[in-house]
């Protein structure tokens, strides 16, 4: 599938139920950059903004470049979040324009060499790159038996195995020195957010048979492992890959 319009049929759930990121992990991209309101942010592959809107909620001016464009018409606005058309390989800004290059859940769909040759070209030579990922934590029971459950739905999508995505970053003349930070997050979720949270993976069915099964194996789990509230938890550990410009 294609990575730029993979999404376009997922973008309302995507908006809903897809994850924040800890409070944490925006302290650590942004620390030892200076004033937030001065700085300019290109979020890249944005899709419905999440990761934008939380970098301008701190007073970040925050450039959203994402290519599709029903995921730029899900996204909440922000008045501090620019969303354009772009790619991470062409994301059509001026040289040395940021300070801060993110990729929330994306760097994984990108053609990595000419990607971080682009971030490189964008980014003030004080500028800085952040790569991120909400990893799901198979050492918590209920979010290894979802992970489980959306591997057999999925047929064990790559994706699913995304870890060697850092690799292209970790070996990256353009970006010789980065380190690894993780945090522990933990999403809050009702039965519909369960289901609403499987529907925004894009390699995950639809409809048929497969879907179906999926559906009812998440109303078994969320029946055995709810609280009194009604909520059950998906366990993160959020890793945030940092790189200085130069």
């Amino acid at each position: 599938m294609n990575p730029l319009s993979r999404f376009s049929n997922r973008a309302k759930d995507y908006a809903k139920y897809r994850p924040n990121y800890p409070d944490a992990a925006i302290d650590i991209i942004l620390k030892g950059l200076g004033n937030p309101s001065q700085l300019v942010a290109a979020d890249i592959g944005a899709g419905t903004g999440i990761s934008s809107r939380l970098l301008a909620q701190r007073g970040v001016n925050a450039i959203a470049i994402e290519p599709n464009a029903a995921m730029r018409e899900a996204a909440s606005p922000h008045s501090l979040v620019e969303f354009r058309d772009g790619t991470a390989e062409a994301t059509n800004l001026p040289n040395a324009s940021v300070d801060l290059v993110t990729c929330f859940q994306s760097f994984h769909w990108f053609n990595p060499e000419p990607t971080l040759l682009e971030f490189r070209r964008i980014l003030k030579p004080s500028g800085r790159l952040a790569v991120v990922w909400n990893d799901r934590n198979q050492n918590d029971e209920f979010t290894a038996n979802y992970s489980r459950l959306v591997e057999i739905a999925s047929n064990n999508h790559p994706a699913e195995k995304r870890m060697v995505s850092v690799d292209p970053l970790l070996t990256s003349p353009h970006f010789p020195d980065v380190r690894c930070h993780t945090f522990e997050y933990q999403q809050q979720l009702d039965l519909a957010g369960l289901i609403g949270r499987v529907n925004s993976v894009s390699y995950i069915p639809k409809e048929g048979e497969a879907y179906q099964q999926l559906v009812a194996d998440l109303q078994e789990l969320y029946a055995s492992a709810c609280n009194e509230r009604g909520y059950v938890y998906l366990a993160y550990r959020t890793n945030v890959y940092l790189a200085d410009n130069g």
